[in-house]
């Protein structure tokens, strides 16, 4: 497996300068892609639908923000590729001046606190041998043997949850709010950057995982502006982006049947399709330049 490299805070900071200065010739461009689920062609797809990559899977975004809302693990059978290609990504984009930010789903998480429900068997098999380990190590022992692989990778402080602890699970660029489920009032009273900070924490193996990643009201859980959000969910989210400074947020977690939709007159775009081959959806993504957003399709 490939050094990790931390993205430091410093990083979010100068994309953050970036976007308030705008690209050189024009509004900085950004394209967020929702759930892969293990579907590295899908995935593959939707960043060079993006402008990202090349037929080598080369970083040819230049200055182009890249954000994935999280969902990489589960339900296929090609998820150490993806994450592999998505530090790749992250290290080539940031070297262009770009930047490519995988997020946290409720998938990762899942698998750090050894939720294996939605692993495929191609998925054990997969992380077999993604990283040295001891198969008698005491850690691993409530584990079955084909499992133990996955696991000596994924339990925090392993190597590929250390690699998951760099990312965050809410983002804010500019006008725009990133998270897979959802932010709520709640979430703004205990503190976005306390919930990253307190959920990196846990995935580096130094403390226990917080209870606000718990439960169906957490950012990785919530479905209110993904569920046919009614008048309720834009009041809430109207509270929310106006605690944040925010125009918008994307949501991924809950697939949208017939593609990308946008809900509260613009302010909730969803943006999961359901692109991975376990769902059969159409590879979409959406793109953003200033207050101009709009459906990229093939």
């Amino acid at each position: 497996m490939r050094a990790h490299s931390r993205i430091s805070i410093l990083f979010l900071v100068l994309v953050a300068i970036a976007l308030t200065a705008g690209s050189p010739g024009g509004v900085q461009r950004i394209v967020a892609i929702g759930d892969v689920h293990g579907d590295l062609g899908a995935t593959r797809s939707a960043l060079r639908l993006a402008g990202a990559i090349d037929e080598h899977d080369q970083w040819i975004g230049g200055d182009l923000i890249v954000v994935q809302t999280g969902d990489q693990l589960d339900r296929g059978d090609e998820e150490q590729a993806i994450l592999d290609l998505f530090e790749v990504l992250r290290i080539q984009a940031q070297a262009a001046g770009g930047a490519f930010i995988p997020m946290l789903g409720n998938h990762e998480i899942m698998n750090a606190k050894a939720d294996l429900r939605y692993v495929t068997e191609g998925g054990f098999a997969d992380f077999a041998d993604a990283v040295e380990y001891d198969p008698d190590d005491p850690a691993l022992a409530e584990f079955e043997p084909d499992q133990r692989g996955r696991m000596a990778a994924l339990l925090p402080g392993a190597p590929y949850a250390l690699r998951f602890s760099e990312r965050v699970l809410i983002l804010q660029l500019g006008d725009n709010v990133f998270v897979h489920g959802g932010v709520l009032p709640e979430h703004i009273d205990y503190g976005i950057d306390r919930i990253n900070a307190e959920t990196q924490a846990w995935l580096r193996g130094e403390t226990e995982r917080p209870e606000i990643i718990k439960g169906k009201n957490s950012p990785q859980w919530t479905r209110l502006y993904s569920d046919e959000p009614g008048a309720e969910a834009c009041e809430t989210l109207g509270k929310v982006l106006a605690a944040l400074g925010a125009k918008r947020i994307m949501v991924g977690h809950t697939i949208a049947e017939g593609g990308i939709a946008s809900h509260c007159d613009g302010r909730i775009w969803c943006i999961d399709v359901g692109m991975s081959a376990h769902y059969g959806g159409p590879v979409e993504v959406l793109e953003i330049r200033g207050d101009d957003v709009r459906v990229l399709r093939p």
